[in-house]
């Protein structure tokens, strides 16, 4: 079975999360940002998810975790509680 450990950063709007990205992309780090500004109790474990396997995130996000490179940032990605920046920290398959 797959499993993934990932961090993501939650944010209300979509061009928030692609500023978000641009700042990540241009050097600024990950955790910092989640725990300033991720809308998610995660962002002050800096956006830290912990191990899961497929099925226990929504279906967008799974999908997205579970097709990525590991330690590249995706997103914004868009769920039911708003848009996510996602880096799978590890994929692995037992």
């Amino acid at each position: 079975m797959k499993k993934a450990t990932a961090r993501h950063i939650l944010v209300n709007s979509k061009e928030v999360c692609q500023e978000l990205k641009n700042e990540i992309e241009n050097g600024k780090d990950f955790a910092e940002i989640a725990k300033e500004m991720s809308e998610c109790p995660s962002g002050q474990k800096g956006g830290s998810l912990g191990e899961f396997v497929p099925g226990q995130m929504v279906e967008s996000f799974d999908k997205v975790v579970f097709s990525a490179e590991v330690d590249k940032v995706y997103g914004p990605v868009k769920t039911q509680f708003g848009f996510h920046l996602i880096e799978v920290t590890s994929l692995t398959e037992d």
